[in-house]
């Protein structure tokens, strides 16, 4: 009954995406409003019924309907409640239909923002934008329905009596919002795709869609980013390795279009602010869109032996076929429209803010390249020469450090540098000190014997910017504070809010700042042991006591889990007991790991369970010193309050401007940039 429903009720959503797509463009062209209106409810329809379809597979996981072969494959009877609902997106046909949900989500969102905006621009636009969400929501309702339809019954007809249960790796808290973040991330860039493309159109090529798309490109960037972060979470905490990242090529996908993303950022405020880089623009949100696709067939085609990776389908013709469509179509476009894309400007000084921001965009797209090209090669030597081979960290590391030294570098010079031509004089001011202190810095960690020229820049370039944000706060709060007689923590708190942009900017930057020294130091600076350790014996790592006390064994519903109790102390006193872990799964043949870990600002204490003998009278255990990894998750919190700041409407003072004689000190204490 729910597969025929479920089925049902996509393929007539599918339907309606189409009409909805149609009738929007033949509304728009041809004049005619209750045409178009009638396209933006058949928005709403669609993502009524793809949400019906959602509620219905979550009824049938929760309820274990294991006719349902999705259902019987990653749900079961033992299965706790938690990760039978997070069971959607546990693989590939419930990924793709939480992935629709989200981007009806963003659809039905963008018709009810702008449906009623008076603005021309905005008219002429959301037609067009509308039908562009509807083609992709089409093109992944035709996923559902034919390759990889989540309702599909269980082959052969006989209804298993329990599920297989969701994949014991997924089990995991972090896998609750690590995938809904991504694809928050990646279906919300299509919504300043959709505009692009309306504007490309419709020929109003000028700023008004970059600003009416600019908070769902800063929301889609944020999801993507916590995302990314949460993996990497999840990574350190389930995988058992010890580290966030390995440039695995599903952990890439999910990267690539986060650098463009970026890119688009930040070379928007350059067409904002001087009517530069349209074709720049168009085409960074067209790589972003498309490189979103091409992840998703990376993740989902099954051609990559990854642990984030679903099994091998026939959906990776589908994205292919849907990547060439998107960038032949669109560049099309762009060709189309080049008389329109000239710039308004051009670039007066090598310093300033937008030849800063505009090396900001290379470094980031010379990034994606790297890792682009990284990801894919082997593929494609495999599929000319038929060798497997592999390109590991070291080349993407080699590539991708120097570059995210730059960036960083940039990071600190590019919201404060002027626009068109920055004096020596404004240059000395803003960064002469923040750069002492970056000097400084790499010399005192030299000095202490932090050796390796990228790990001593990447310290020293992070310490720089962090100078130069606080610095930043420091002197237009105070002047803020002088010229209203507020005290400082209010002028700081009414800066930030009369320019939240701006400042919010300034606080996003901080966070990575955060979590680039986190990286550097967890990669650079980790220090590893593994031991066989009996029982009632002790062992010493980097200061700490780690004595081995016995086995703790817990049958739990879904899993055994056999650990090893472990006290920790320092220096004498007890820091607590600690249990590695291996869980063992009923049907499944490797067990997963729990990893005990001491979470300190300074460092983490990482311990891996290794052999067990069956007495439990040994034991290996592989002791990890992780330096300053609490920091990248400090980051992405700090990174989350810079990125609310920014979203928020900056406050329009109802007043005529300060009189002329407060001069540069009345601009800085209003919280204006210069």
């Amino acid at each position: 009954m729910i597969s025929t429903l479920g089925t049902v009720t996509l393929t007539t959503a599918l339907v309606i995406a189409i009409y909805a797509a149609v009738a929007s463009v033949l509304g728009a062209r041809t004049g005619r409003p209750a045409l178009v209106a009638s396209a933006e409810n058949g928005v709403l329809t669609v993502f009524g019924l793809v949400a019906l379809a959602v509620a219905l597979m979550e009824w049938a996981l929760v309820g274990g309907d294991y006719s349902i072969a999705f259902v019987a494959n990653n749900s079961s009877r033992a299965t706790p409640l938690i990760y039978k609902i997070t069971g959607l997106w546990g693989a590939l046909e419930g990924s793709i239909l939480l992935w629709l949900f989200v981007l009806g989500l963003f659809a039905v969102g963008v018709v009810l923002t702008y449906r009623r905006d008076p603005r021309p621009t905005m008219r002429a636009l959301l037609p067009y934008a509308t039908a562009v969400l509807m083609a992709v929501v089409s093109f992944f309702l035709l996923v559902t329905v034919v390759p990889a339809n989540p309702f599909a019954p269980f082959p052969g007809g006989v209804v298993p009596p329990d599920g297989r249960g969701l994949n014991p790796l997924l089990q995991n808290p972090g896998m609750a919002g690590h995938p809904p973040m991504l694809y928050l991330g990646f279906t919300g860039f299509t919504v300043p795709f959709a505009f692009a493309m309306a504007a490309l159109v419709t020929g109003r090529l000028d700023r008004d869609w970059i600003v009416a798309t600019r908070k769902w490109t800063v929301a889609a960037w944020w999801c993507l980013t916590a995302g990314i972060l949460l993996g990497g979470w999840w990574a350190y905490h389930v995988l058992g390795w010890g580290g966030i990242w390995a440039w695995d090529p599903v952990e890439n996908a999910s990267f690539l279009p986060w650098l463009t993303g970026t890119a688009f950022l930040h070379s928007v405020m350059i067409q904002e602010r001087r009517g530069m880089l349209k074709v720049w623009n168009i085409v960074l949100i067209i790589l972003t869109f498309a490189l979103t696709l091409f992840g998703t067939f990376l993740t989902r085609s099954g051609i990559l032996a990854s642990v984030h990776a679903f099994t091998t389908s026939d959906i990776g013709y589908y994205f292919l076929a849907a990547v060439a469509v998107t960038l032949v179509g669109a560049l099309w476009l762009v060709a189309a429209r080049g008389d329109r894309l000239r710039s308004e400007a051009t670039l007066d000084s090598m310093v300033s803010r937008e030849s800063v921001f505009l090396m900001n965009n290379v470094f980031l797209v010379g990034s994606c390249f790297s890792v682009f090209l990284g990801t894919v090669f082997p593929l494609i030597a495999e599929a000319l020469r038929g060798v497997k081979i592999s390109v590991g960290a070291p080349f993407f590391n080699s590539v991708n450090v120097p570059i995210a030294v730059g960036l960083v570098v940039l990071m600190g010079i590019g919201p404060l540098i002027a626009w068109r031509r920055a004096s020596l004089a404004q240059l000395r001011r803003h960064f002469l000190w923040p750069a002492v202190a970056g000097v400084a810095t790499a010399a005192v960690l030299f000095a202490l014997g932090v050796r390796g020229g990228w790990a001593l820049a990447a310290f020293a370039s992070s310490v720089f910017v962090a100078v130069v944000v606080g610095a930043e706060f420091v002197r237009v709060a105070r002047a803020r504070a002088v010229s209203t007689g507020e005290p400082f923590v209010k002028a700081l708190a009414e800066i930030a809010r009369r320019n939240r942009r701006r400042y919010g900017g300034l606080v996003v930057h901080l966070g990575i700042v955060f979590i680039v020294i986190g990286i550097t130091a967890s990669f650079g600076f980790q220090r590893s042991r593994e031991v066989a350790l009996a029982r009632g014996e002790a062992v010493e790592f980097e200061g700490y006591r780690i004595e081995y006390t016995g086995l703790v064994h817990e049958q739990e519903p879904h899993r055994l889990v056999i650990g090893a109790r472990l006290d920790v102390s320092r220096d004498g006193r007890s820091l607590g007991t600690y249990v590695p872990a291996k869980n063992f799964y009923e049907g499944r043949q490797e067990p997963t790991t729990t990893v005990a870990v001491r979470e300190r600002p300074s460092h983490d204490l990482y311990l891996i369970l290794g052999d067990v003998a069956p007495d439990g009278s040994h034991v290996t255990i592989r002791m990890l010193l992780n330096p300053l990894v609490m920091w990248i998750w400090i980051g992405g919190v700090v990174l989350t309050l810079g990125t609310v700041l920014a979203v928020f409407p900056d406050r329009k003072p109802a007043h005529a401007v300060a009189p002329a004689a407060l001069g540069q000190l009345g601009a800085v204490a209003r919280g204006r940039p210069e």
